[in-house]
């Protein structure tokens, strides 16, 4: 099995670099992910807290299609995009599981927060831009996020 067996680099003259992954979609390889904008964030000097972010908001978009696109079996991939600018880093997740609801509310079982929607919530927080793509009953499922440096 090939960890990523879709990965690019590229450098544009304008500075642009750009980098993809596909990953199976399988909780041990969020690491993966998590290292490649590491590695990128290394290109530029980014703020440790930055970083941090970034960090956090792409574990729960990745680990949100990894947990629920596939169901079970976890047969599938996760395609990674991260696109540093001089002012800044874009992440796309693509995968093409099932669907959901970008606007359902978090859910509550009693008076606790259940697991479900708060991953995007907190990309919301992290995130100057997010773009979701998704549809309940429909395959596949793109969420997209920008952070200003």
């Amino acid at each position: 099995m090939q960890v990523a067996s879709d990965t690019t680099g590229t450098e544009t003259a304008e500075g642009i670099r750009t980098v993809r992954l596909r990953l199976p979609a399988r909780a041990e390889y969020i690491a993966l992910a998590r290292l490649a904008l590491t590695g990128l964030a290394e290109a530029r000097a980014f703020e440790p807290d930055t970083i941090a972010d970034l960090k956090l908001a792409l574990t729960e978009a990745v680990s949100n299609s990894v947990r629920h696109a596939y169901g079970a079996d976890g047969n599938g991939s996760v395609d990674v995009r991260y696109e540093l600018r001089g002012d800044r880093v874009t992440i796309e997740v693509v995968d093409d599981g099932e669907g959901f609801d970008p606007d359902e509310a978090p859910a509550f079982e009693g008076d606790q927060l259940s697991e479900g929607g708060l991953g995007i919530a907190i990309i919301r927080t992290i995130a100057d831009e997010l773009e979701i793509s998704s549809r309940p009953g429909e395959r596949g499922s793109r969420l997209r996020f920008v952070k200003n440096l």
